[in-house]
């Protein structure tokens, strides 16, 4: 359980996650999984990243019964950061990354991949971000990445999902594959990136962040700072302890 690094082809690391049941990340599992990144990132003999997850689905979010056992804010503060550092070290990492999402991915999910260079998705998987219905905010700085501005606007208000196929129509998912392909299919992918020069493919990196028209790590840490908003007001509390009451989790 936790955070595994392995290197399956020449010049790729497979960043994997593991946190049963759902891949819901604790504190610690954010600060793990960024560390894997940033060092991936930093191996000279790699020129590109597979993240991938074991499991139901690809992320489900933070860990919200760590957050229901603090009683202060510290593990919410801690979360913030944590998977501020998660997203940017996807962000910030020196080569590309290849996000492979099978099952559900979603909140903290939604800022790991719409960070990510590509997108391989199984032909299962399903895009959201349930924040309201979670007592929290947040990520829709990387959900307005993969859909358009209204549907991100109705997405995020309603905390409904999108299909694999769905944000494959609009071009934010590069392949859609049955499940068993899912890590093949991103392998190859990742392995056609990393035939490139790797000076030049990291250049190529930097060089498109340079453009890019969003500052994502600030989009981020703004949205944060209604999150924590939320939870002093006690409105975070109120709605994270009756999420799941009425019939589980969406």
């Amino acid at each position: 359980m936790g955070v595994s690094t392995s290197r399956p082809d020449k010049g790729v690391a497979l960043v994997t996650v593991d946190f049963p049941p759902v891949n819901a990340l604790p504190v610690r599992g954010w600060y793990e999984l960024a560390d894997a990144l940033r060092g991936a990132g930093r191996d000279p003999e790699i020129r590109c990243v597979v993240l991938a997850a074991e499991g139901r689905g690809f992320n489900a979010g933070v860990d919200i019964k760590e957050l229901q056992r603090d009683p202060g804010h510290h593990a919410l503060v801690g979360v913030n950061h944590g998977c501020a550092e998660a997203f940017a070290a996807v962000y910030d990492c020196e080569v590309p990354v290849v996000a492979a999402v099978g099952g559900f991915c979603l909140g903290g999910g939604i800022g790991l991949v719409g960070n990510a260079d590509a997108i391989v998705a199984a032909d299962d998987a399903v895009f959201g971000l349930p924040e309201l219905d979670r007592g929290a905010l947040g990520a829709a700085t990387h959900l307005a990445r993969l859909v358009p501005q209204h549907l991100m606007r109705a997405l995020y208000y309603t905390s409904r999902t999108a299909t694999a196929r769905e944000l494959h129509a609009h071009g934010s998912v590069w392949k859609v594959v049955p499940r068993a392909e899912l890590l093949a299919s991103a392998l190859e992918l990742a392995g056609e990136i990393a035939a490139k020069d790797g000076t030049l493919i990291r250049l190529a990196k930097a060089a498109i962040n340079g453009i890019d028209p969003v500052d994502v790590r600030r989009g981020y840490r703004f949205e944060q700072g209604f999150t924590f908003e939320a939870a002093l007001a006690g409105v975070a509390d109120r709605v994270r302890d009756a999420f799941g009451k009425d019939g589980g989790e969406r």
